[in-house]
């Protein structure tokens, strides 16, 4: 079995908000993987006095202990119960109903000697080989998939001079109607302190045959592909697979350094923290 994982901050000064792990039973039959991507809150808070480190770390950490010992329970029930177990420990003392209480984005693997079980949700990314070499990603779309009107915001806002009022005052209607967009139908799903949210993951499972190894990125790697266009999801998982994790980052700080303002490759972040976990099972 071979396990590399790396992460970085996308500013030194500001704390990681990505949460990764693997863990393997002690029978050595199978393990599980979670990767989180907590969602950076705006400037005025989010109604909580923990922070979005804390909660990717209490809702990963849950999702770890429940998906690996509790194998009867379905990957949306386990985030569910995690999601209910997270917000119980800060519900007293914070406004869970806060649009922007603490929240990630989330992938969950989990596999046995038959069967490997997933769970997506929102914009981070899972990667399966299958023996033959190809690669399927599997994705949650729907961030990429905006209504009309909120696409047409987000291209007025990249035409329009940088630094100027004009695109400050349309960054800010773009970002709103983004978050109007936030855990509502029609729009995209976080997971946050609704553990109905669950039931909005992509989900499904492959045959263990069919899985020779799988790699989970957080946004802030993905962008190799997503953004920056360098290759397919195939020459992604190949850098990878190849070089290792960290490689993956390295070359995506060395991309972000050519276009810190984003002037070439427009990004809601010259720099996002980044998350790369790679399992041959």
């Amino acid at each position: 079995m071979r396990i590399e994982l790396a992460t970085e901050p996308g500013d030194p000064q500001h704390p990681n908000e990505d949460y990764a792990s693997v863990a393997l039973p002690a029978s050595g039959q199978g393990g599980v993987m979670v990767l989180l991507d907590g969602v950076t809150p705006p400037p005025d808070g989010t109604g909580c006095t923990h922070g979005v480190p804390w909660y990717t770390a209490r809702l990963g950490g849950a999702m770890l202990e429940l998906s690996g010992s509790f194998r009867d329970m379905t990957l949306p029930e386990v985030l569910s119960a995690a999601i209910s177990r997270t917000a119980e420990v800060h519900r007293s003392g914070c406004d869970l109903s806060h649009p922007r209480t603490p929240q990630a984005t989330v992938v969950a693997v989990r596999w046995s000697p038959t069967t490997v079980e997933y769970l997506v949700l929102s914009d981070s990314v899972l990667l399966a080989e299958h023996p033959d070499g190809t690669v399927r990603p599997i994705l949650d779309t729907r961030l990429d998939e905006l209504p009309p009107a909120a696409q047409a915001l987000r291209d007025t806002v990249r035409a329009l001079p940088r630094g100027s009022a004009e695109r400050v005052a349309a960054g800010r209607e773009y970002g709103a109607a983004v978050e109007a967009l936030r855990n509502a139908e029609g729009g995209f799903f976080t997971a946050a302190a609704d553990p109905a949210v669950a039931a909005r993951a992509v989900t499904g499972s492959l045959p263990r045959t069919g899985v020779r190894a799988l790699t989970a990125l957080s946004d802030g790697a993905s962008r190799w592909v997503e953004v920056f266009g360098e290759g397919t999801w195939a020459d992604c998982f190949a850098v990878v697979r190849k070089e290792g994790p960290q490689a993956l980052v390295d070359r995506v700080r060395a991309l972000e350094d050519t276009d810190p303002h984003g002037a070439r490759f427009p990004r809601g972040k010259s720099r996002d923290d980044a998350t790369v976990v790679l399992v041959e099972p």
